[in-house]
């Protein structure tokens, strides 16, 4: 413990300060050194950037810009900076550690001079005669903000507005100053400077502009010949007067740049597009652009602008079609049913009121622009309802050979269930006996057929219901087995159509007292 404290004694022997660091301004990119003198001191010396060491020894690692100089045999421990950067804006202090000494601490303030001020628009300022004039000059990436005025003839202009914005470093400052001269107040060719000054450049930077006061093109756009029927030669002729004298001629239709060409004129085949989409010519002179445009009156026939869209919708509900067409000249417009003269409707827009099942099918929405040209969209309407069945009420068959009855059934959604009944039979798939059911969806419906093998005398005297069930409801077909080569009927027998919720009925009976049983015997069971 001795021989430590007379090591700190003999490293620490009369330490003071000969010289500490001072606060210092410097500009960005020069050199600069932070004195720090400890005569008699010969510890351990670290440099403090805002709190932080930056090391120990007279080369400081991860620092190259930074280096301490001076006798150390003296105890001179300067900080010397090469190309001071904005980094370097902090407080340094110099520490005797063994001595527990520290000097005042020092700020060093880094000055950033502005870049050299750009004028919007310079160096040559074209003006349209009778307009005011407005410059903007920047002056970027100062510390502290730049400071711009604006001189004429050796004389500083007022009323200029001035703002700045800090940027992301927290530290330099963007300026912006704008100048506004009124018409009475500018000639051609007078210069006006803008200087930007700081304390960093004290003198300040400036840059300048020249005023030309000119006029844009004047141009006129003609369209020959007007009107005129699609895929006809159209002309186009741009004629500018300018001062300065036109450097170019921009063509475009509809917004885009028609890039092959390049002169005063243009020839094109037209087609309906150029009716809404106009030809452009935007004529450039060193002042600035004109642009004009034109639509041409193109005759063209009737093309789609909204496509209707078929439709699906419940039995009752209200069925919207839109169908929109553009045409010149203005077109007339035809909503019609496929199959059916009827117009229904002279409008974009067809409703139709609590469809029917009978409403179901092929509408057709057709324009016509005299002289030109029609064209039609077809779209279909599905009416989801219960199923509808078609079949022949009688089907012919050999005794004793195979006889086959069918129903065709049309459902919107599809059917939920297919059945064949007779007598007490229920059959809805497959095979029971001498009778097999077979079912085979087509792109218009469902065709259900009931076969029979073997067909015996009864089969003729049967009663066959075929029967279709969907979420909405039921439809039934009552059909006949007849022998073929027989007879048209069978005597003492009477067919008479009914209806009931389940669709069609067709009731057999004796014309005898035996009627009343037997047509409430088979009604009862058909109803049931």
């Amino acid at each position: 413990d001795r021989n430590l404290w007379g090591q700190l004694s003999v490293l620490t022997m009369n330490a003071r300060f000969a010289q500490q660091p001072q606060d210092l301004v410097v500009v960005a990119g020069q050199p600069v050194t932070l004195p720090c003198s400890i005569p008699g001191y010969h510890g351990v010396v670290l440099w403090i950037k805002d709190g932080l060491a930056l090391g120990v020894g007279r080369e400081l690692i991860g620092y190259p810009r930074y280096a301490v100089v001076g006798d150390h045999g003296s105890g001179e421990h300067h900080l010397r900076i090469q190309r001071v950067e904005l980094t370097d804006d902090a407080v340094f202090e110099c520490q005797a550690i063994q001595a527990a000494m520290r000097s005042r601490p020092a700020r060093l303030t880094v000055l950033v001079p502005p870049d050299d001020p750009v004028i919007m628009g310079g160096p040559m300022v074209s003006l349209r005669a009778g307009d005011p004039l407005n410059l903007t000059c920047h002056a970027d990436n100062a510390k502290p903000a730049a400071s711009i005025i604006w001189i004429r003839n050796g004389e500083v202009l007022n009323g200029a507005t001035y703002s700045k914005t800090l940027l992301q470093d927290g530290q330099r400052e963007n300026t912006v100053s704008t100048l506004y001269i009124s018409a009475s107040n500018i000639e051609t060719g007078q210069k006006i400077i803008c200087r930007a000054s700081n304390k960093a450049v004290p003198n300040g930077k400036e840059t300048s502009v020249t005023i030309d006061i000119q006029h844009l093109p004047l141009v006129n756009l003609s369209v020959e010949p007007q009107p005129v029927l699609e895929g006809n030669l159209v002309k186009f002729h741009c004629s500018a007067k300018a001062n300065p004298p036109v450097t170019q001629y921009k063509w475009a239709k509809g917004g885009s740049v028609i890039k092959e060409v390049s002169g005063d004129t243009y020839e094109v085949m037209v087609d309906h597009s150029f009716f809404t989409e106009p030809v452009s010519c935007e004529v450039t002179n060193p002042l600035g652009s004109t642009n004009i445009s034109r639509n041409v009156d193109v005759y063209f026939g009737p093309r789609m602008a909204a496509e209707p869209q078929s439709l699906q919708v419940d039995l009752g509900s209200d069925a919207v079609f839109n169908c929109a067409w553009t045409g010149n000249p203005s077109l007339t417009i035809v909503w019609m049913k496929r199959g059916s003269g009827v117009v229904l409707s002279n409008e974009n827009i067809l409703t139709l009121k609590s469809v029917r099942q009978e409403d179901a099918g092929k509408y057709v929405c057709r324009a016509v622009v005299p002289r030109v040209g029609a064209a039609e969209k077809e779209v279909s309407l599905t009416v989801n309802g219960p199923p509808t069945i078609s079949s022949t009420q009688t089907h012919q068959a050999p005794h004793g050979e195979k006889g086959q009855i069918k129903c065709f059934i049309r459902s919107t959604p599809p059917p939920d269930r297919i059945a064949w009944s007779w007598k007490e039979t229920v059959l809805e798939s497959g095979t029971s006996g001498r009778y097999t059911v077979e079912t085979v969806s087509t792109e218009d419906g469902v065709l259900s057929t009931l076969t029979m093998s073997n067909i015996v005398p009864a089969d003729f005297q049967t009663i066959y219901n075929c029967t279709a069930w969907n979420s909405f409801g039921s439809d039934t077909e009552i059909i006949r087995l007849k022998e073929q080569g027989g007879s048209q009927g069978s005597p003492g027998f009477t067919f008479f159509p009914l209806k009931h919720g389940c669709g069609r009925v067709e009731v057999q009976c004796f014309i005898t007292m035996k009627f009343y049983i037997m047509c409430w015997s088979f009604c009862s069971m058909t109803l049931h």
